[in-house]
């Protein structure tokens, strides 16, 4: 459906589309903008006269919704919408949507990249191959760090739902015994994940995963009381939100070996001052956001932001935020 005189401004569309995608299907529905990135002071001078913005991280705040009198719709390119004052949208009657678990095989994914290669070292031991060790070595193999086998570890995961129920799931097919702290009963639970209370989680399980969403309760949830509490051979997963972890906490928790590593996929900044002290933290791995990132999962993220706005346009608007 073709709106000649409907607006949109999409405002960061690089990260969703870098160039491999279409914004074919915006554009159908209107005079569609794209910019690739928004810098704070330009909000306003992008978003005037539209009908519709899209946003990943930009934020959109109630002074932006109170200079932009024809705004009607505000379409997040993300799971996550703390970037939009809700409530001020509500007060002026405009629609907020997000794109839920369009990434949740993508992530789950990243999990287990991270967790294989802390435990097998595949990434260094391929880097030490083609430094020569091998050639050189007097064995047929070579290895000169811990190699881990998955099976009947315990893995806990931190909040289950759509990822990491996916999680649980990969992790049963490894072998692995699954525990969960989650607002879910025993009778909702599958046999093979069981409830645990949180302190009990960190301590017994061997590797701690994150998966819930981050309010007020679960910021700094992993830090120096809670990294106490793990063994010395526990290895945590951050593929949720950075501020979940205290990261000058875990940092000195990896440095002084008491938790063997920890896999990132997010920290509390982003990107990273050069200062952060896990970039040079002892057996910590660091991917740069990219675990939503996959080809396929930002395929299905434009779909859903496309067909978002055209239930909008249809009076029928879904996903929409309450």
């Amino acid at each position: 459906m073709e709106q000649k005189n409907f607006k949109i401004s999409v405002l960061d569309g690089y990260a969703a589309n870098p160039g491999d995608l279409s914004w074919e299907g915006l554009q159908a529905m209107g005079e569609c903008v794209v910019y690739e990135r928004t810098a704070p002071e330009q909000v306003l001078e992008r978003a005037a006269g539209a009908d519709a913005i899209l946003t990943n991280k930009v934020v959109i705040t109630a002074e932006h919704m109170e200079a932009l009198p024809e705004l009607r719709y505000i379409g997040v390119l993300a799971t996550g919408y703390n970037v939009v004052d809700i409530e001020a949208a509500k007060a002026k009657g405009i629609t907020v949507t997000n794109i839920p678990a369009y990434s949740t095989a993508s992530v789950a994914q990243m999990v287990f990249a991270h967790i294989l290669n802390i435990a097998t070292q595949a990434q260094y031991h391929s880097e030490e191959v083609r430094k020569g060790r091998w050639s050189q070595s007097k064995d047929f193999c070579f290895w000169d760090t811990p190699l881990m086998e998955l099976r009947d570890k315990k893995i806990g995961l931190v909040g289950l739902g759509h990822i990491g129920y996916t999680v649980a799931r990969v992790a049963i097919g490894f072998g692995m015994k699954v525990y969960a702290f989650t607002s879910k009963s025993h009778f909702q639970l599958p046999p093979e994940i069981k409830r645990m209370e949180m302190d009990e989680l960190f301590s017994e399980c061997d590797i701690v995963s994150l998966h819930c969403p981050l309010t007020s309760d679960t910021r700094g949830l992993v830090d120096a009381r809670r990294l106490a509490m793990m063994k010395p051979t526990a290895i945590l997963i951050n593929t949720g939100r950075g501020p979940l972890v205290n990261e000058d906490d875990l940092a000195n928790a990896l440095n002084s070996g008491k938790i063997y590593a920890a896999g990132l996929d997010v920290l509390s900044e982003e990107p990273p001052c050069a200062d952060n002290p896990l970039l040079t933290a002892r057996n910590c791995y660091i991917t740069p956001h990219i675990a939503w990132a996959t080809f396929e999962a930002r395929q299905r993220l434009m779909q859903i932001a496309t067909d978002n706005l055209r239930a909008f346009l249809d009076g029928k608007p879904e996903n929409v935020i309450k």
